[in-house]
């Protein structure tokens, strides 16, 4: 279980409280709202490690995968049903750190793009990771929470790939020097192919290198052959950070 406890200080530039300052009517007052909170986040997860692992001998590359809507909840098993975990779990071994976090019930992975920053910083703390090579994919909401936590912190990722997701084109400027593949089933009818497309023409319009793989024949289920594709997986470790 992951956990972490911080101060956050909401502030609005002002010069006085509403509850020891007199207000006049009619009048338009400069205030300062100033409250401090603490916050708690706990979120399951988890982590493989290659097999040859060794923090003394060198850093590794990190992946971070954003599972779908149905793996939602409190039983960590299910997010063991689609992409690398389920490979892990059926004995592939990967060249990279793999933490699948799993989002709780009734939430989504693009409001909690904070919470997973947190995540991916205590892991970087605690394990040998190459944070020049950090990666990023997801499928369904998770491809929305790759689009959304990219656009947020476009600095910390080397390479993203969004599993027939959506997000807002506009952040597109944001996150154009990170390469993207991007992916999704012509005949999706849960997640539109055109939410794909807007966010692949947004990053070309802004000068981004991206790849774009479109499935003719694939509804929403794109993932499996995407995440079943051993070049997949070799085109992420091309790419470093700043490079």
């Amino acid at each position: 279980m992951y956990r972490i406890s911080g101060l956050i200080l909401v502030g609005l530039l002002a010069v006085g409280c509403a509850g020891k300052m007199k207000i006049v009517p009619g009048s338009q007052t400069e205030m300062l709202f100033k409250k401090e909170y603490r916050e708690t986040t706990e979120m399951k997860y988890l982590i493989y490690l290659p097999s040859d692992y060794d923090e003394k001998v060198k850093q590794w590359p990190l992946m971070l995968f954003l599972h779908g809507a149905g793996e939602r909840g409190e039983d960590i098993n299910k997010v063991k049903v689609h992409g690398p975990p389920k490979l892990v779990e059926n004995g592939e071994n990967f060249p990279f750190i793999v933490i699948s976090p799993q989002c709780p019930k009734e939430q989504w992975w693009p409001s909690l793009t904070a919470e997973l920053m947190r995540l991916i910083d205590e892991i970087s703390q605690n394990y040998a990771v190459d944070e020049k090579r950090i990666y990023l994919t997801g499928l369904s909401m998770g491809g929305y929470g790759t689009w959304a936590l990219a656009g947020e912190f476009p600095d910390k990722f080397a390479a993203i790939a969004p599993v027939c997701g959506g997000g807002t084109p506009y952040f597109a400027r944001k996150m154009r020097h990170i390469p993207a593949w991007v992916f999704h089933g012509a005949q999706d009818q849960v997640v539109p192919l055109k939410n794909s497309e807007e966010m692949v023409l947004a990053l070309r319009k802004a000068g981004g290198e991206v790849k774009f793989t479109v499935y003719p024949e694939a509804g929403h289920d794109s993932w499996t052959e995407t995440y079943n594709n051993p070049e997949f997986y070799e085109w992420f470790l091309q790419f470093e950070r700043g490079k």
